[in-house]
């Protein structure tokens, strides 16, 4: 009788359509497990794991999984009750790349595994982009990606640095403190361009209404203004007469003007799409009056900052230096930290080697020097860092002053000069008037 045949593996009272899946995951000390479990599909297989508290790393279908067209049907299964796969490639806004490296700290400071952390980021974060990365981030992690290599599959918004550091947090079990660190620089960045173009918004608009009053006094009021100097038999100011000339030759000319000025904006735009022309721009922004200033301060302090967490993490200190110089978009900058990888890995200090190049600032070579004496040399980056930052404040309030005033005073000094040409016209017509 059937009934009484023992079934120890359960293969009788399996269903003819339940299909077997094998499985590795980490349990909640840390160790790897292996089983197997006989569900319709693939996204029970990880809810059964989900209940146990485990963290999949590999899941597949057995090899004793019903065959033919019982196999079909699983597969069939799996494809309709799984979720759908999120996208790929969507990017974040720098708000959004924030928010999301924020709630991940947030979560993963709370006890939870990675996992976890982005199915509730996936199912009840109220931004859509930030739910469809969390989900494929999530699928990714899921397959058995590591976090630091899904991150460019889900996203481009998560650059070189971002994905290194990340992954210096995986090494070192550091995870949720390189992610505080990663809000901290994100917010300093976004920070400074919304301050920046806060600052611009008021300048630019004065300009620009400037630039219709030019115009207008252009194409409107100086013909006006002329024909009543003809009639009247005066001579036309200096000025006036410049101003003329200036709008009649923009008048006949503009199309050449356009176009000489779209051909430079082509030339130098393939200029630096080449790697010589691109470290040669990189280079030449730094030296720009006002700019230039923030962009090293900027520099100075995220370099500082990384070194200081990858110091603190645990992180060799050449392998931390080529984190450092492979998330580095300055490629001027990308080649002196290069020199300086090369020098440490020579046996250099890395006092000795900053300071050969000749781009860091000779108090951030002592500090560092200091530091490799004593053997803190993550504490002398994070002291560093923290100067830096209050430079780079004050570099910025600088920026935000000097620049609107600059502009502010070219503007004044185009509407005076229409003013001046044409008070004196008017005055000069009116003279012309009384002699007659």
């Amino acid at each position: 009788m059937i009934g009484n045949v023992p079934d120890p593996a359960g293969f009788l009272s399996r269903p003819s359509f339940m299909p077997a899946f094998t499985y590795t995951a980490i349990d909640p000390t840390g160790k790897k497990v292996s089983g197997s479990v006989v569900v319709r599909n693939k996204a029970e297989v990880y809810r059964e794991l989900e209940s146990k508290s485990l963290t999949p790393v590999v899941v597949d279908q057995a090899a004793e999984a019903a065959p033919g067209k019982t196999g079909k049907a699983g597969n069939g299964d799996a494809k309709s009750g799984g979720a759908a796969k999120s996208r790929r490639g969507v990017r974040l806004k720098r708000q959004e790349l924030v928010l999301f490296t924020e709630e991940l700290a947030d979560l993963l400071d709370a006890g939870m595994n990675l996992e976890r952390a982005l199915k509730i980021l996936q199912e009840r974060q109220a931004n859509a982009s930030i739910r469809e990365v969390s989900g494929c981030l999530r699928e990714e992690i899921r397959e058995g990606t590591r976090f630091s290599k899904a991150l460019a599959i889900a996203s481009p918004s998560f650059d070189e640095l971002y994905a290194s550091l990340v992954a210096a947090g995986e090494a070192s079990g550091s995870l949720p403190e390189i992610l505080r660190r990663l809000v901290v620089n994100l917010k300093q960045l976004y920070n400074l361009q919304r301050r920046t173009v806060g600052a611009m918004i008021y300048p630019i608009t004065v300009m620009l209404a400037g630039m219709v009053l030019l115009f207008v006094f252009s194409t409107v009021l100086m013909p006006s203004l002329s024909k009543m100097m003809e009639k009247t038999g005066s001579e036309l100011p200096l000025v006036t007469e410049l101003l003329i000339k200036f709008t009649d030759f923009m008048g006949a000319w503009w199309w050449l003007i356009l176009a000489i000025g779209i051909g430079l904006a082509v030339g130098f735009r393939v200029l630096i799409a080449t790697p010589l022309g691109r470290e040669w721009w990189d280079g030449y922004k730094m030296k720009l009056p006002a700019f230039g200033p923030v962009i090293l301060g900027r520099f100075y302090a995220q370099f500082c900052h990384t070194m200081a967490n990858l110091s603190a993490n645990g992180v060799p200190l050449l392998n931390g230096l080529r984190l450092v110089t492979r998330g580095t978009p300055n490629l001027y900058i990308r080649a002196r930290l290069e020199k300086v990888v090369a020098d440490v890995g020579e046996g250099t200090s890395l006092a000795r080697s900053m300071e050969k190049t000749g781009s860091f600032p000779e108090q951030l070579v002592d500090r560092v020097a200091i530091g490799e004496q004593t053997g803190e040399l993550g504490k002398a980056f994070a002291k560093a860092a923290a100067k830096y930052d209050e430079d780079l404040d004050v570099r910025i309030a600088r920026l935000t002053t000097v620049v609107p005033t600059v502009m502010l005073v070219i503007v004044a000094a185009i509407v005076g000069v229409v003013a001046y040409s044409v008070i004196t016209t008017i005055f000069g017509s009116m003279a012309g008037i009384r002699n007659r």
